[in-house]
């Protein structure tokens, strides 16, 4: 390890220590704040006896997250990937048609755009919010879409682009009224992945409403959890209709005959997990105010730092800070690395930015424009340990 990249990674690690402590065993990145509420919730449920797709507590769980995400509309899902998956099949995406992404996010976003046959168009990510850059979205289209016949095809590959799917990373909103527009000006629907983004809002309207359609997700490291488990966001009561319908097997409503109308999926979130669901929304506004204490201590702690920057929420956004975020210097990853070891080393579970998608063998071959943005933030960025429960160590 060079002397800068070693004094640096002692700097972190004091930084870390001033609001951590020191770490006596594995301090994780987002780990579930589960408490006798959750046990007394799931234990209700067992009892009454409705524990899988369909019972009183997905009912109350999906007008919960109708309210907080304020769409009218809320469909639980089995996980994050599903919800994305059947919304993009209800924008109308189809087999070998593009879906227009950006590189550095999950997996599953590249995933849920596969399920549907369809292939991801990679596009670049801005710096300011780590979300979809809109301004290199419209030059890419500028460079390679043309509008025929009110859809948008690819020049390059002759696919149409079915969508666009931008995502709001680590509980900060990509500026995704501009990315709307975009979309509306050439005729693509717009899918939100707002899976990391509940109860972040972008000028005062909470993300997950902004597109026809969003999908959502309640894994064990997000802010609430249902264990696994997701949801689709939208203000279309057709469209709700339609995503209960085809989450369900397409069966027909009838006391007695299995009737089903369409090739379906089964993605129901169970009952048993929706009770989990409905108690960790009962302490949410405790989740998000413990959150933002720790948010200050961070913030505090890697304010005299000048070789790093501790990523803030721009003067539009509102966020979560799911993950607490570091933006090292430029490198090529192997200062990011020698910082993660030291940490971890340490007992503090830091973590990487993903590999970026369009790096990955299933994906090398898709579409994309310049990503030159998404590439250097790969190598700089770092999560930080990011959980509510993290400020009463």
């Amino acid at each position: 390890m060079s002397d800068s990249a070693k004094s640096l990674s002692e700097q972190i690690l004091t930084a870390l220590n001033a609001v951590l402590g020191e770490a006596c065993s594995a301090i994780g990145l987002h780990e579930p704040w589960l408490t006798s509420s959750e046990q007394e919730a799931v234990a209700k449920c067992v009892a009454s006896g409705w524990v899988s797709s369909v019972g009183p507590e997905v009912t109350r769980f999906e007008e919960r997250l109708a309210a907080l995400f304020d769409v009218p509309y809320a469909v639980a899902m089995v996980n994050g990937t599903a919800a994305l998956h059947l919304a993009l099949e209800l924008s109308g995406v189809m087999p070998n048609e593009e879906v227009l992404i950006p590189s550095l996010t999950f997996v599953a976003t590249a995933n849920a755009v596969s399920h549907c046959g369809a292939i991801p168009h990679f596009v670049d990510s801005e710096t300011t919010t780590l979300g979809m850059c809109p301004i290199r979205l419209e030059s890419h289209l500028q460079q390679v879409a043309e509008v025929r016949n009110g859809s948008t095809y690819n020049r390059q590959t002759g696919r149409r682009i079915a969508a666009l799917m931008p995502v709001h990373l680590f509980g900060h909103a990509a500026q995704i009224d501009k990315l709307a527009e975009i979309g509306q000006r050439w005729n693509l629907p717009l899918v939100e992945d707002a899976a990391e983004a509940l109860g972040t809002r972008y000028k005062g309207k909470a993300c997950g409403s902004f597109g026809s359609l969003s999908g959502t997700s309640f894994n064990g490291n997000k802010i609430i959890t249902t264990g696994g488990g997701g949801a689709i966001l939208t203000n279309d009561e057709s469209l709700a209709k339609r995503a209960k319908h085809l989450s369900t097997t397409a069966k027909l409503p009838h006391p007695w005959a299995f009737v089903h109308d369409h090739v379906a999926y089964n993605y129901r979130l169970p009952n048993l997990n929706a009770a989990m669901g409905c108690a960790q929304l009962d302490k949410l506004p405790v989740i998000l105010q413990n959150k933002k204490v720790l948010t200050e201590k961070y913030r505090h702690a890697f304010s005299g730092m000048s070789e790093v920057t501790f990523f803030l929420q721009t003067k539009d956004c509102e966020s979560t800070y799911w993950l607490n975020t570091l933006i090292l210097p430029p490198n090529d990853g192997l200062l990011r690395d020698e910082v993660l070891s030291t940490a971890h080393a340490k007992g503090y579970l830091l973590r990487p930015l993903w590999q970026p998608i369009h790096t990955l063998p299933m994906y090398q071959a898709a579409p994309r424009s310049d990503l030159k943005t998404a590439e250097d933030l790969a190598k700089r960025v770092i999560n930080l340990p990011s959980s509510p429960q993290l400020i009463q160590s």
